[in-house]
């Protein structure tokens, strides 16, 4: 009997635990592809709201229009936390320290919120990582002892006879590790990402809330020498 063994063939004439392993396996990897594309689309996006967020910071545009820049997206979200905040005011005998940290608690809180809506997928990525290798081989070890079964019931050992059935269950191990690997590498790369994103965000949250702060104390400065 001759035995095909592209990769169709390998699916085809495998066990039906085998099959439904491979079939969970190219989909589970399709949907890690899928979630990837859309994580590297909204990632792109985040650090180009990352640096116009620190350009206007740097700029000191922020406290020359008084938050209401054109930015939007995750840095609008940010500005209008500390906008409402502002609209509160100093708390009578709220230091300027104190001012400036509510702001930057808010401004925080805000951006916070904002990247975990990045969040979502990438515990799928990290499952699928762990895990997709361990389904493989699940589908490998089944195979394989379907396959002596059926060698101990024909009593024919030879290597035409026992190849098929083991290439096979291992294929199953190899779309495993195809699903795994890319799995493993992009959940690294956005975690890091994202971990770079937070940290690009509060750096220029410190200098805004300590831009706002100036600026309020220089407005309350104001109003008091014009009460005298």
């Amino acid at each position: 009997m001759n035995h095909e063994f592209s990769f169709m063939a390998m699916v085809l004439n495998a066990d039906p635990i085998v099959q439904i392993v491979m079939a969970m396996l190219v989909i589970t990897s399709i949907a890690c592809w899928a979630i990837m594309i859309e994580k590297l689309a909204k990632f792109g996006r985040a650090r180009r709201a990352a640096a116009a967020f620190e350009a206007a910071v740097k700029a000191d545009a922020l406290l020359a229009s008084g938050g209401k820049t054109a930015l939007d997206g995750l840095q609008g979200a940010i500005l209008a936390a500390a906008a409402r905040e502002k609209r509160d005011g100093q708390d009578i005998g709220e230091s300027r320290h104190d001012f400036r940290a509510r702001l930057e608690i808010a401004m925080r809180q805000a951006m916070a919120q904002q990247l975990r809506q990045i969040e979502p997928g990438l515990p799928f990525l990290a499952t699928v990582g762990s895990a997709a290798p361990f389904v493989g081989l699940f589908g490998t070890v089944w195979g394989i002892m379907n396959s002596f079964t059926a060698i101990a019931g024909s009593n024919d050992t030879s290597l035409a006879v026992v190849a098929p059935g083991i290439a096979e269950a291992l294929f199953a191990t190899a779309l495993g590790l195809v699903a795994a690997i890319p799995a493993v590498i992009a959940y690294n790369k956005l975690s890091t990402d994202l971990g770079r994103l937070a940290q690009r965000f509060n750096a220029a949250i410190s200098e805004a809330a300590r831009q706002f702060a100036r600026g309020s104390a220089h407005t309350t400065r104001s109003h008091a020498e014009a009460g005298q």
